[in-house]
């Protein structure tokens, strides 16, 4: 194993335990994957069956554009984790990670008809950002891929309709971060729309600085006045993982 696959395979395992911390799993259910570097296209998934707080480094699945199991052939994966994920690893050659979650906020938001709205800061880092895919049951038509494709575009932001959130990354850092201001701005979205007041849109020039800036937040350079070093919020959580339970690692 390549020292590069196995920093991914680190990288993403915490990934699977900081969701889990949050809350944000489901039962066995959701993926988040990471592309290895390389002529083969290879990109790792967790485990079918297994919790997040059970994934480790060494445990995670290494499958090819195809879904065929590279190395251990007990191994299993969920075939629509695969479909989606694949969908947009196979067609954005830029996105090395990818985080889908089902979270309730998530959920609640993909059933909403007018999707997410510029009301919160961590909604106006999205703004213009954000693509959307219809709900087609179960992604297990492997020919649904052209289509996730298509509709995710050049953005990083998808809602799944009727289904849930994702989000890509150039590192596994920045996808996570990107995952983690779009839970907020749903939470926020739901909390504002219970209140039952008229809510608050800023002006279009305003969505569009905010967004605009957010972009150099989420920068992978770092020192675009956030941080010298890119996305330090996903350090900060693995280090509490290391706290908590290091055996991600593993």
């Amino acid at each position: 194993m390549s020292p590069i696959e196995r920093e991914l395979r680190t990288q993403l395992a915490a990934t699977y335990r900081i969701i889990h911390h949050y809350g944000w799993d489901e039962l066995i259910w959701t993926h988040s994957t990471v592309r290895i570097p390389g002529p083969d296209h290879h990109f790792l998934i967790n485990p079918y069956g297994y919790r997040f707080d059970e994934v480790t480094a060494s445990n995670l699945v290494k499958v090819d554009p195809d879904g065929t199991i590279i190395g251990d052939q007990d191994q299993e994966i969920n075939p629509a984790g695969f479909v989606i994920h694949s969908a947009i690893h196979m067609m954005r050659p830029d996105v090395q990670c990818i985080v889908h979650t089902h979270t309730t906020a998530g959920m609640a938001i993909a059933a909403v008809a007018d999707g997410l709205l510029p009301i919160s800061m961590y909604a106006l880092g999205y703004h213009g950002q954000v693509s959307y895919h219809d709900f087609e049951g179960p992604s297990i038509d492997m020919e649904e891929r052209a289509r996730l494709g298509k509709n995710l575009g050049h953005n990083n932001v998808l809602i799944l309709r009727n289904h849930g959130l994702l989000t890509c990354g150039e590192t596994v850092a920045q996808a996570f971060v990107r995952m983690f201001r779009l839970e907020r701005a749903c939470q926020v979205q739901l909390a504002a729309q219970a209140t039952g007041s008229k809510l608050n849109i800023p002006p279009q020039q305003i969505c569009e600085i905010s967004a605009e800036r957010s972009d150099a937040f989420l920068s992978t350079k770092g020192g675009d006045g956030y941080s010298r070093r890119p996305n330090p919020e996903f350090d900060a959580l693995v280090r509490l993982m290391d706290k908590i339970d290091p055996s991600y690692r593993d």
